[in-house]
């Protein structure tokens, strides 16, 4: 998601102005909108269901991140290990 630095940039004040506009125009654009204060970024606006995604994306991420450490450390095994007790501890 590639920010339009014409569109998506605007002062807070125009949140003050007319918040349903940023609103819509995030959910119709799936673009965040940065807020800026003085002329800096202060905060960012995102689409609430793209949040969401966003956050699953990186909690599997995270876990992806510990599977990695593991394998790099050599905490694995056959997966017919796995299965075989699996089997046995759900009595299958």
């Amino acid at each position: 998601m590639t920010i339009n630095i014409i569109e998506d940039i605007c002062p807070v004040s125009e949140l003050k102005k007319n918040p349903s506009a940023l609103i819509q125009q995030v959910h119709r654009t799936h673009r965040p909108v940065v807020l800026t204060v003085n002329g800096k970024a202060e905060a960012v606006l995102i689409d609430a269901a793209d949040y969401n995604r966003r956050e699953e994306e990186l909690a599997l991420l995270q876990k992806l991140l510990v599977a990695e450490k593991d394998v790099a450390e050599g905490r694995v095994r056959p997966v017919s290990d796995f299965f075989a007790e699996f089997r046995r501890d759900k009595c299958l």
